[in-house]
């Protein structure tokens, strides 16, 4: 594959909800953004930076990878996912894209790899690929359960595993991910990863569970 193939996105919002400024406070010895970053490099693809944040710019300056300054809108909450996704689509001009979320500072480097050489592999199966957790749970929707029966309730271990779709790797045609304005295409590979790896953070407590977990790790 030339590398001139495939761009490695690393998208990041200035402002956070949930956890302030959770992309650049500290995190173990570093940032989150900053752990992304280096973690992509070990490619030895083209990597970029998309966001509306000054600090993610200067980020981006120190490692030497290249910035897209994010419009406005696609950095605010107006935006929904179809919409982002899209616009990530169209702001790269490779025919393969690939977007890392800072959110998931445990992803292996071995997982990193394996999803990329498993997509390469396969690019005559799969239009995208993303990393999910296959969780053998009672899972309940709509009040009544999906995955077993209640007059013949199996233990967990005999359960048909759920797909939870974490997002920690994402890698996608770019001309799918354009038209689907989805990672989840119609043919998607969802890449198992584990427990640890599932983690992404959205709350203080998934901070600092992530951040022993990673310490403990190092």
């Amino acid at each position: 594959m030339q590398q001139n193939n495939i761009t490695i996105i690393i998208p990041c919002r200035k402002g956070s909800q949930r956890v302030k400024n959770k992309n650049f406070k500290q995190f173990s010895d570093s940032s989150l953004l900053e752990i992304k970053v280096k973690q992509a490099k070990k490619l030895g693809l083209p990597v970029c930076i998309n966001s509306d944040s000054e600090i993610a710019e200067e980020i981006s300056n120190k490692n030497d990878i290249d910035f897209v300054r994010r419009p406005e809108y696609y950095a605010s909450s107006e935006c929904n996912n179809s919409e982002h996704y899209e616009y990530l689509g169209k702001s790269v001009s490779t025919d393969l894209i690939m977007i890392l979320q800072p959110t998931a500072p445990l992803i292996k480097d071995e997982t990193l790899s394996k999803c990329l050489d498993t997509f390469v592999s396969n690019l005559d199966k799969y239009d995208s690929l993303v990393t999910a957790q296959y969780a053998k749970k009672h899972v309940w929707f709509d009040n009544k359960p999906i995955n077993y029966d209640l007059k013949n309730t199996k233990n967990s271990q005999d359960l048909r595993s759920v797909i939870l779709p974490t997002f920690g790797v994402i890698i996608c045609k770019t001309k799918n991910l354009i038209e689907s304005r989805n990672v989840i295409t119609d043919k998607c590979l969802f890449y198992e990863i584990d427990d640890t790896e599932s983690i992404e953070i959205d709350t203080e407590l998934e901070f600092e569970i992530a951040e022993f977990l990673y310490n403990k790790r190092k």
